[in-house]
Parts: structure tokens; sequence; C-alpha cells
């Protein structure tokens, strides 16, 4: 059954605007729920896990996760964003955040063109599990299979070298540097702008890029 404002081929005149609705997205590893207030109490306890990790990535303090939660919550009622948690399917806890960003639609006005993939966070105990590589893989074989985009991104702090590493581990495709591009979650950069490194996936690249996410998840079974 097809997906509430999906269809199965290029977008045409006669199709309804896209709006950006994000379904439960699940794996073995990691099941990707749209977020709601509910969530709050196991986003604080998944955020106040080791943090070292976090220089370049602004995820909230416990007491600012209700907060948090509220403004990505309004940021998907004005059709620009569909936030998700990440559940760790072995133990059933929260673990982090993630998000599809910027729908972009086709020249004509309607149907989804690209999409973002940000917004993404992993508590300590969930980075280096399989989780993130079957987070990717999931929302990428929705975007390209079902909403049918031409592209996907992927943007990161230019300086964040281990992110920059993950980002082109999933397939994403270095295009350059958006200098000044936004806000700075660098400890002492509150108010400066950063560099922003953007990468890519397009549509032809895709099933390889899949195949690739595949193995890297047969390599490692899932706990």
């Amino acid at each position: 059954m097809p997906y509430p404002n999906e269809t199965s081929s290029r977008p045409t005149s006669a199709v309804p605007e896209f709006r950006l609705v994000g379904p439960e997205l699940v794996g073995e590893r990691v099941r990707l729920e749209p977020m709601s207030h509910r969530h709050v109490e196991g986003l604080a306890e998944a955020a106040e896990q080791d943090r070292s990790r976090y220089s370049y990535t602004w995820v909230p303090r416990a007491d600012e996760v209700e907060g948090y939660v509220a403004a990505q919550l309004a940021r998907a009622a004005a059709g620009r964003l569909a936030p998700y948690v990440q559940i760790d399917v072995a133990t059933g806890r929260i673990v982090g955040a993630t998000a599809y960003w910027d729908p972009r639609p086709w020249p004509d006005g309607t149907g989804l063109c690209a999409i973002e993939v940000g917004f993404t966070w992993l508590a300590g105990s969930a980075q280096g599990t399989g989780i993130n590589t079957e987070a990717k893989l999931l929302l990428f074989e929705h975007a390209f299979t079902r909403w049918q985009v031409a592209r996907l991104d992927l943007k990161t702090d230019a300086r964040n070298t281990r992110s920059r590493r993950a980002i082109e581990s999933v397939g994403g495709r270095f295009e350059g540097v958006l200098r000044s591009w936004s806000r700075s979650w660098a400890p002492g950069e509150d108010g400066r702008l950063r560099d922003s490194a953007i990468f890519s996936i397009i549509a032809a690249e895709w099933p390889d890029c899949r195949a690739r996410l595949t193995a890297r998840l047969a390599a490692r079974p899932a706990r």
C-alpha cells in the first residue's frame, strides 16, 4: 500500500503538493519512531551519556530536551522537518535522534525532488554498533524508493573530521564547503557562523550505496 502523499512515478501537475510526513522505519538494530512529547524522558537519558564526541554537534542537555522536542515539532508543523527518535531494538531504549529536513519540490512545485538527512546525534552507547549505518539505510531507502527523490543531502561542520568520515562511509559524496553557512555549535563560538561541508547521494548512485550499506551491516551482526 502506498504511503500518504506518495506517488508511484514522477510527479505531475495533477499530483497534490508534497507534505513532509515521515513514517516509522524499522530495522534489525534500530527503530526510527516519529518524535513526540512522550519521548522527552528517554531523550534526556540518552543525551547525558558520554558527551565527549559532541564538539561540533549541538545535543541538548537533559533540562533542555523538553524545549528541544517542542522546537522540532514546531518545525514539523511548518512542513520543514520530519523528526525521529532512534530506538535500540535490542534494549528498547531511546539512543538518539535524526530527521528528514529541508524538503525541496520539483520545479513544477509538486512532489519531492530533494531532501536532507540531518539533526542527527547518538548516545555514546549506540556509537559503533551499526545503528547509525542501519538508520541511514532506512532513511535513504525510504527517500529514494518511496518518495523517489533525485537527490539526498548531508552536511556537517567542515572541521568535523569524524563526522565527514562517517558521512563518506554511508555513501555521501563530498561536493565542497559552504562558507559561513550556518550557526556554529562548537564550544565558545556562540553567535558565530561555521563553514559546512556538503555531501550528496543522487538517485543513480543509490543502488551501489544501498549494496555497500547492506554489506557493512551483514559484516557486523546485530546484538
